[in-house]
């Protein structure tokens, strides 16, 4: 066997596997990641929302001069 193409085919075997030489998978593995981390981050923000968000509002007292129909003295 010539040592040049067996060379070769080892280096053909090695690019087939390897994530970066072939990018029909590396971006369809690409694009699943984003969709992934996006609906994480979604599903995060919704829960510490939910969590966290609504609860210690504090109460304003609003003057009554700047209600919809105002009292004034």
């Amino acid at each position: 066997m010539d040592p040049h193409n067996e060379y070769h085919e080892e280096l053909q075997k090695v690019q087939d596997t390897d994530f970066t030489h072939n990018w029909v998978s590396s971006s369809a593995f690409l694009f699943y990641l984003q969709i992934a981390c996006v609906v994480a981050l979604f599903i995060g923000i919704s829960i510490a929302l939910a969590n966290y968000g609504y609860e210690g509002k504090p109460n304003v007292e609003v003057p009554e001069s700047s209600l919809y129909t105002p009292k004034y003295k």
